[in-house]
């Protein structure tokens, strides 16, 4: 397992179930993970300290859970040394890695999606503005850790988003966020998301889930990587479930096929519910985080054997992925000042506590300190999730959980799940 974050913690946590299991390696790991795991302390962008350390362990199946080290190429270095690898390759791993890529593509097979604009000129970004309206979604074209998305309601918030795009506001380290940027029309309607796994000829549902990406309750404040999800997404219904993998996943897996870009691993579309039917609004081509916590949770399925079937191809052979029809909810706890600043180092406590009644808290932004202390190391800090018969009692059990948990540096929206509850309720 590569990567450190809540999502890799959900992954090990589920993968360290299986029977198939002999022994589980991470890296870099984080204290959650470590109760599963023997955590490495390896740069992923090291690529030959990881390749030694699959040798020496002998490796059977390498599950990269980031998208940084999909876009860096590590999944093509470590198939090239022979070790079966579950991720998309780098030149597949653009349909996240960069926007611009990938509603190019959209343009080139019929896929339904927002009218946009790419560019690599300030200027012509900024004489576009006019074409699209009040408000205008401005976007780096690179990856920014989920952060790199402004909705501007005004002329000059799409003029400051500009120049903050193309002055490296959002530069990564993978990517170039920001070299680029897309403006794209504003589209109405709810988000879903929705989870697709694919070995780059079959195609296999892995559920579906609703996050809420503002920082503040009521939808307020600025996009964060994720504040809470819940699953599944019942508004996306069977029949819009259908249209999505007919119109979008389905043409996608076949237009990277016909690229020479075959793609293989999780498909992860990130869809608005318009009255014309479900659009696409971006890629990612990995498990979400908080969504891949809640789809953990559900899933009863042996995941070795599907990541498996995934990576080896053989994914046609596998009975399709069985999940709990009872959903799941998590809460993400943050570090004041996120998503700006994070204030670091604050001392975490209670985990016990706030497990003992079936809440599981997956560590996202964690380390233990020199005297074995628990201490929040980035923005987003824990996700504490439930499964339950419904999303009310699911949110009820979760803000029980987080309520236990002594974290006085940090915070966590109060609502999440509202629209689902409300749904509930009807």
């Amino acid at each position: 397992m590569l990567g450190g974050g809540g999502r890799e913690h959900a992954l090990a946590w589920k993968l360290a179930q299986s029977p198939r299991l002999g022994k589980l390696h991470a890296v870099p790991g984080n204290p959650g993970i470590a109760e599963h795991a023997l955590c490495h302390a390896i740069d992923l962008t090291d690529h030959d300290a990881v390749i030694a350390l699959c040798d020496e362990e002998r490796i059977d199946l390498v599950v990269i859970g980031p998208e940084a080290p999909l876009v860096d190429g590590l999944a093509d270095t470590l198939r090239g040394s022979g070790i079966s690898v579950f991720g998309p390759s780098q030149a597949a791993a653009q349909l996240e890695g960069s926007k611009g890529f990938t509603k190019d593509l959209c343009a080139r097979a019929g896929i339904p999606t927002a009218a946009y604009l790419r560019t690599a000129s300030r200027d012509e970004a900024l004489s576009a503005l006019g074409r699209f309206g009040l408000p205008v979604v401005i976007k780096a074209d690179g990856l920014a850790a989920g952060k790199g998305v402004v909705i501007a309601e005004t002329t000059d918030d799409a003029r400051a988003a500009i120049a903050d795009m193309f002055g490296g506001q959002f530069g990564g380290q993978f990517g170039g966020a920001g070299a680029e940027v897309v403006i794209e029309e504003f589209m109405t309607g709810e988000e879903a998301s929705f989870f697709a796994l694919t070995d780059g000829a079959t195609i296999v549902p892995f559920g579906s889930a609703q996050d809420h990406k503002r920082v503040g309750d009521g939808d307020s404040g600025p996009n964060t990587g994720g504040m809470g999800a819940y699953s599944p997404a019942r508004v996306l219904t069977p029949d819009l479930e259908s249209e999505v993998l007919t119109r979008i996943i389905a043409p996608t897996v076949q237009a990277m096929a016909d690229a020479g870009m075959a793609y293989s691993g999780v498909l992860y579309a990130g869809l608005m519910l318009t009255a014309e039917g479900p659009r696409l609004i971006e890629y990612n081509c990995r498990f979400g985080d908080p969504e891949c916590q809640v789809l953990m949770l559900r899933l009863e399925s042996d995941l070795i054997e599907v990541l498996s079937a995934v990576a080896d191809s053989w994914l046609a052979a596998i009975a399709p992925p069985v999940f709990s029809p009872q959903p799941a909810l998590t809460v993400v706890m943050a570090a004041n000042g996120y998503p700006g600043t994070p204030q670091k180092g604050g001392m975490i406590a209670g985990l016990a506590d706030a497990e003992r009644d079936g809440a599981k808290v997956f560590h996202a932004g964690t380390l233990r300190d020199d005297q074995g202390v628990l201490r929040a190391s980035g923005g987003r800090v824990l996700a504490v999730s439930v499964c339950a018969p419904s999303v009310r009692a699911a949110r009820d059990a979760a803000y029980r959980a987080v309520d236990a948990i002594d974290f006085p540096q940090g915070f966590c929206r109060r609502d999440i799940g509202w629209r689902e509850i409300a749904r509930e309720a009807e």
